[in-house]
């Protein structure tokens, strides 16, 4: 029988941030740029002689997110040398934080989940060249990353599912885009998650860690949790317990599994000591006025779902839509303003999540239409000037073609017919024609009604009042 086992996870997150320059020297940071070896120098490059100089925004990014996180930001923080050899290092050591991070504690709350996941540390360091393995028998390497101000991010062990794992990275890719600092793109490597993953039959005691990394989506961190959590525990269960080593684990996508890499280092492993080439930094001096500018903060992920909640009612997986696509989110914010009331901003809401992105989704050459064009759209829905089919015609072709709404709906002889001498003659030709459909709601099937409603609709091109119609059939039909 398959016992009980407690799984704990906790998060190692890096994510490149934005700045023109590199973390200690003045190579571009351009994560778009495909030519090798074009945005290097001799700092970068660890040429003899040469010095690092500190990126003061890279530092400036890296308070602004523990102030985001309620983190305590180091008056005192310094930076060291972490020293282990490969290829991608051309110092032979890697500039990072060890004993004095800049940001210290925080936590992260998670949208739809009680709690927050608590932080241990965020601090800065550079980011690695890029080793590239597809010649075949030998690899080259790409300095053009080398150097880049890399901003990493650790997590108490106080996650326990996949899921939450998951769910976490996906949140602070969010805020990080929110504040500014990073666009955190895992398909280009600017994110890049490790899991530090055990589990025990004892939930107060530890199992022995395993570190996955090369993980390069956010599905991909909850398959590699699963997939450890499951050969951990087959392993506890026939009594192999002693192969669970404390290592870093691979993920292969295409096999979906992990496999070892190596045995995990220490941190006394890479003899870290603070880098006699640096100053030691004192933030508050580092900033002088300006720090109070620095620790100024636009509405955060939190607030702007609280505020789409509680102002306008917005439904839960709505407000998702927005919070993930910030063109939307920028749009959706130029139509509040432009309506102003609550009712015809829910209206707004329900047009844009059910049928302006169903449009974008399946038409490659719409586009999100220009606001005041589709805030006079609702106006006019909201008026009763257009029937709920005439408006999402409208608006298809303000996505596709772009116009004015009023312009179209005149033109398309879209306006709503709210004049009973106008229907009229339409009501009684829809009777004459569907006699057996009449009978069946004379019957008293309320439903066939409706049947009729819809062909009235039709046949007046979507432009008839339906509740106006529908009041009509009743008159009529005796």
């Amino acid at each position: 029988m398959t016992k009980q086992y407690y799984t704990t996870i906790g998060l190692e997150i890096h994510a490149e941030l934005n700045t023109k320059t590199k973390m200690f020297c003045n190579s571009k940071n351009d994560p778009d740029e495909t030519r090798p070896n074009v945005n290097i120098c001799p700092v970068c490059m660890a040429h003899p002689g040469t010095l690092p100089v500190i990126n003061k925004q890279a530092v400036e990014h890296v308070v602004r997110v523990g102030l985001a996180l309620g983190g305590n930001i180091a008056d005192f923080t310094e930076f060291d040398r972490k020293n282990y050899f490969y290829p991608d290092i051309p110092k032979g050591y890697q500039i990072s934080q060890y004993k004095y991070p800049i940001v210290s504690g925080g936590e992260l709350a998670l949208p739809a989940q009680a709690g927050a996941v608590k932080i241990t540390r965020v601090h800065l360091e550079e980011d690695t060249a890029n080793s590239k393995h597809d010649r075949g028998d030998y690899s080259l390497v790409d300095f053009n990353r080398a150097g880049v101000p890399l901003m990493e991010l650790v997590t108490e062990p106080v996650i326990h599912t996949a899921k939450e794992a998951g769910a976490f990275g996906r949140e602070l890719q969010l805020l990080l885009r929110y504040l500014g600092v990073s666009e955190a793109n895992m398909e280009k490597g600017e994110m890049r998650v490790e899991l530090n993953i055990s589990i025990s039959p004892d939930e107060k005691v530890f199992g022995t860690k395993v570190e996955v990394k090369n993980i390069n989506s956010f599905k991909a961190v909850e398959r590699a949790a699963e997939y450890e959590i499951k050969r951990m525990s087959e392993l506890l269960d026939a009594g192999r317990g002693s192969e669970i080593v404390q290592e870093t684990r691979g993920w292969d996508e295409t096999k979906q599994s992990t496999f070892s890499q190596r045995t995990k280092e220490n941190s006394e492993d890479y003899r870290y000591f603070p880098d006699p080439d640096l100053p030691k930094l004192k933030l508050k001096e580092v900033f002088g006025e300006n720090f109070e500018k620095v620790k100024a903060l636009p509405e955060l992920p939190s607030a702007k779902r609280a505020r789409y909640k509680n102002d306008f009612g917005i439904k839960d997986e709505d407000i998702e839509s927005y919070m993930t696509d910030m063109e939307l989110s920028n749009f959706f914010e130029s139509v509040i303003s432009d309506l102003g009331s609550r009712e015809a901003i829910i209206l707004a809401s329900n047009f844009i999540t059910s049928d302006l992105l169903g449009i974008l989704k399946i038409n490659s050459t719409a586009k999100i239409p220009d606001y005041q064009s589709f805030s006079k759209l609702i106006k006019m829905f909201a008026g009763n000037e257009l029937s709920s089919r005439a408006t999402k015609d409208i608006l298809l072709m303000l996505a596709t073609e772009g116009g004015d709404p009023m312009q179209i709906a005149t033109e398309k002889d879209l306006l709503q017919k709210n004049d009973e001498g106008a229907l009229k003659a339409i009501v009684e030709k829809i009777i004459a024609e569907n006699a057996e459909v009449v009978a069946i709601y004379k019957a008293g099937k309320e439903n066939a009604l409706m049947s009729l409603v819809g062909r009235v609709m039709k046949e007046s091109n979507g432009s008839a009042n339906p509740q106006l119609v529908q009041k009509m059939l009743k008159e009529q039909i005796r």
